[in-house]
């Protein structure tokens, strides 16, 4: 017999016999023709070929790895996998509560608000100029006791140039969402 038998090769990497008999099977051992194996080969072997956390737990969670399996990096890249779902999860969860909105939708709905409420102060010196014409006139009059007219046209006019100025100075402003 050249290597080792399944008991001496159980013995030799810590595993049980079950878990030899399954690498065998799935040729993560090297075996020499008599069916005796060839401990240092597969070791490399298994090394290259196994999950280092499905080493791990086989052993009993011992960190002893035979071979050059690095498993410090695939540890790193499993949790950091890990991390990335439980994220992924709670941006869900956030997203159903409603506390996570779409960043595209809400700045949509803010140049949409923003716009109707442009629209409303453009149109505003034209639905109150009469109206304030006379309410000026009024008072003017009750003040002087003289007839006094105001043309509601110059006062729309007046009103519509400054709600123009202060609208521009308000399309200065930008939002930032993040």
């Amino acid at each position: 017999m050249d290597g080792m038998s399944e008991r001496e090769y159980s013995s030799h990497s810590g595993l049980s016999r079950g878990a030899i008999q399954k690498a065998r099977k799935a040729g993560r051992l090297v075996v020499y023709g008599d069916g005796s194996i060839n401990a240092a080969a597969s070791d490399v072997r298994r090394g290259e070929m196994t999950d280092p956390d499905q080493q791990r737990r086989s052993t009993g969670g011992v960190s002893g790895f035979s071979g050059p399996a690095d498993s410090s990096s695939y540890l790193k890249a499993r949790t950091a996998l890990t991390v990335y779902q439980a994220q992924e999860r709670q941006l869900a969860i956030q997203k159903k509560k409603g506390t996570l909105v779409d960043r595209a939708r809400a700045e949509a709905l803010v140049f949409r608000l923003a716009r109707q409420e442009r629209d409303a102060w453009v149109t505003w010196p034209s639905r109150v100029a009469a109206l304030m014409a006379a309410q000026i006139a009024a008072e003017v009059e009750k003040q002087t006791d003289r007839p006094v007219m105001i043309e509601a046209a110059i006062l729309q006019r007046v009103l519509e140039t400054h709600v123009r100025e202060q609208l521009a100075a308000l399309a200065d402003l930008r939002i930032s969402l993040g």
